[in-house]
């Protein structure tokens, strides 16, 4: 039997390790215990563990979609790595100031047929190094070098350790940068907001399980790492706090870890990690001892001590929070399937050959005709319900519309044109050549008017025209060009059609004074009711001004009439036949525009634009064709990613389809 060692602690001598307890507990630990993870392993949560593995595997995170995973925060030298490298059964980088410089991604896979363990690095878009236990820690620091340089940088590029070893299972444990708020040499100024920042990024999601490692030399609520897990889990229902360094403060440390001052909610394990050159089941042994006879440590649940219950801890939450996620996971995997597989049909389709080609391109036409019939004649807005400019009747109407008005002296026109036209007839009589004269100047002094309107109507339906093509072809830009030379030139034949149109319009007024409508003698009538108020006011000199209000003219001011009293009646009576027959002209050019334009924008979308379209495009031995079956090469670029995320997305579907079956089918039972 060996001999016991004896140490002074607080001045009092105690057995370090009783002679055959010691000796006997070793022998013990070596064989139960390959690491502290594959003793805490529970079948019952394997299917859960397995499937998030699985999902890992196929990288579907790279699809924006959250794993549960262990995230291991604390301050700098708080003693994270050692923590880790305990559950896990690994040595890492340890020493001075900090040891992790940037993510470790610790992946843990059970391989039941491996003899040894097999180890890997992965880093650098896929660069992968294989390594053993006695060299990892020199991998793990030459790839830290490689990404953030051979200083005291830190860098957010994570490096991650695959560990197959057999009776570990399968689990994600994640070391991060010891916070620290001082930079030292070699260090960025700003080197803690850095590492806030990758902090944050990685414990923020909701499906983060965060270890905290807390010192027990320290205050818990002055550590940086509290401050930080409370502000992304203000209950602490995510937050497992882990205490070292406990043989260094056991004072007080039961009521720290009982009275929970800093809210966390997944509660305390209390650990001793490996010191010097101890095994792991060296360092197990020592850790149940400590808590077995020191006279304070000894006090603590033993359900809050050991980084066996650790382990235990660890797995059953983490396999909650798998277990709780998975709907959520289900629903992102779903949305993202369904956002990846209409992105996808909305590219263009894969044309192999001129026939291909042609298809598609009389699909496109069919869409732009059925798309402009909709808002150019039968008035149905319900694609662009919010943007009133594919409103497409509703502008043309306010067009047609329009009516410019002239500011002049009431009657003096007339009074103009009477004086001049005057001949031997009877009194009173209203010539028929003063008639022609003003509704012929009336009819000149419009004519550029209605041929202002159509090039307005036709500039407005090229335009929409042009906006409705380019969106359905958008998958084919390289074509874009001779659709809109196409769009172009059928424009220029519509307004030279409507131009003709517009001419003919204005000499049948010209031709001659003729209407049947029935409106004319009604609005004659009804202005002419006014002519006794209107020649009283003219005859009556007592006012230096005197506006009256009449039917058909509004407000007007006839003073400057009473020179020309003798003319005044037949001035009114003209302006009153003019106003008449001037609504009935006004009335056939609206309505002859208004059916010429509708007639050209159905058979714009009825026929011309089809066969326009088809002659630049499938003329000239089909170039424009042959541009079609030569798509971008950020097009195919884009639907192999999107087939591959179908993919993807499709086997992660049925690997979480798998699990929910089985954690239904165990419900039941």
């Amino acid at each position: 039997m060996p001999k016991a060692k004896k140490r002074r602690t607080g001045g009092k001598l105690e057995n370090d390790v009783e002679d055959a307890k010691g000796a006997a507990a070793v022998a013990v630990a070596s064989d139960v215990t390959e690491s502290a993870i594959a003793a805490s392993y529970n079948d019952q949560i394997r299917p859960l563990l397995d499937a998030v593995d699985r999902l890992r595997h196929l990288k579907v995170t790279q699809e924006g979609i959250q794993l549960p995973t262990i995230v291991v925060v604390g301050d700098q030298s708080g003693g994270k790595s050692s923590v880790l490298e305990s559950l896990a059964g690994i040595s890492l980088p340890r020493g001075q100031g900090i040891c992790t410089r940037v993510p470790l991604v610790m992946r843990l896979q059970d391989d039941p047929s491996a003899d040894s363990p097999k180890l890997q690095l992965e880093y650098s878009n896929g660069r992968v190094v294989a390594t053993t236990e006695a060299k990892v820690t020199d991998a793990i620091n030459a790839a830290t070098a490689e990404i953030a340089g051979k200083g005291k940088g830190i860098s957010d590029a994570p490096i991650t350790l695959v560990v197959r070893k057999r009776g570990v299972p399968d689990l994600t444990l994640v070391d991060l940068p010891g916070i620290t708020r001082v930079p030292v040499q070699g260090q960025p100024e700003d080197i803690y907001d850095q590492i806030a920042k990758i902090i944050k990024d990685y414990i923020a999601p909701k499906e983060s399980i965060i270890l905290n490692v807390l010192s027990a030399t320290v205050d818990f609520p002055t550590c940086e790492s509290i401050r930080m897990s409370q502000q992304v889990d203000r209950t602490g229902e995510r937050t497992l706090a882990v205490v070292t360094k406990v043989d260094k403060a056991p004072e007080g440390l039961l009521e720290k870890v009982t009275m929970d001052d800093v809210n966390i909610g997944l509660g305390y394990v209390c650990a001793r990690n490996r010191i010097g050159e101890e095994t792991y089941d060296q360092a197990r042994v020592e850790e149940a001892r400590l808590f077995k006879n020191h006279r304070l440590l000894s006090k603590i649940d033993k359900s809050m001590v050991g980084i066996p219950v650790l382990a235990q801890r660890l797995m059953q939450i983490q396999a909650t929070i798998i277990a709780r996620c998975l709907p959520d996971i289900v629903k992102q995997i779903n949305d993202r399937l369904i956002r990846s597989r209409t992105e996808l049909d909305q590219m263009p389709p894969d044309l192999n050959n001129t026939g291909d080609a042609v298809r598609v391109f009389f699909r496109i036409v069919k869409k732009v005709c059925t798309s402009l019939e909709k808002i150019l004649v039968r008035a149905e807005f319900d694609a662009y319900l919010d943007d009133c400019y594919f409103h497409g009747t509703a502008r043309m109407a306010e067009m047609l519309n329009r009516y410019a008005r002239r500011d002049e002296l009431f009657l003096m026109e007339e009074i103009s044109v009477l004086q001049e036209t005057m001949g031997i007839n009877f009194p009173n009589f209203l010539p028929r050549s003063a008639f022609h004269v003003m509704l012929k100047k009336k009819v000149e002094m419009v004519g550029q008017a209605p041929q202002d309107l159509v090039n307005e109507v036709w500039e407005y339906v090229e335009d929409l025209v042009m906006k409705i093509l380019l969106q359905h072809s958008k998958n084919f830009p390289q074509v874009q060009s001779s659709c809109r030379l196409a769009i172009q030139s059928l424009m220029e034949k519509a307004r030279a059609r409507s131009a003709q149109h517009v001419k003919e319009l204005i000499e049948m007024e010209l031709v001659a004074d003729y209407t049947v409508n029935p409106e004319y003698m009604k609005t004659w009538a009804a202005v002419m009711e006014g002519q006794k108020k209107f020649m009283e006011s003219v005859e009556n000199n007592s006012k230096p001004t005197n506006k009256i209000t009449l039917e058909g003219f509004g407000e007007v001011d006839v003073c400057h009439l009473r020179m020309h009293a003798d003319l005044a009646e037949q001035a009114f009576d003209l302006r009153a036949r003019l106003t008449a027959y001037w609504k009935i002209i006004v009335l056939r050019l609206v309505d002859g525009l208004a059916l010429h334009v509708v007639r050209g924008v159905k058979r714009l979308v009825e026929n011309d634009l089809e066969e326009e379209l088809a002659d630049q495009l499938l003329g000239n031995n089909m170039a424009g064709v042959e541009r079609m079956l030569s798509p971008l090469p950020s097009t195919g670029t884009k639907r192999d990613r999107l087939k591959k995320t179908i993919v993807l997305l499709q086997q992660s579907k049925e690997v979480v389809a798998n699990i929910m079956d089985r954690i239904s089918a165990r419900d039941e039972v």
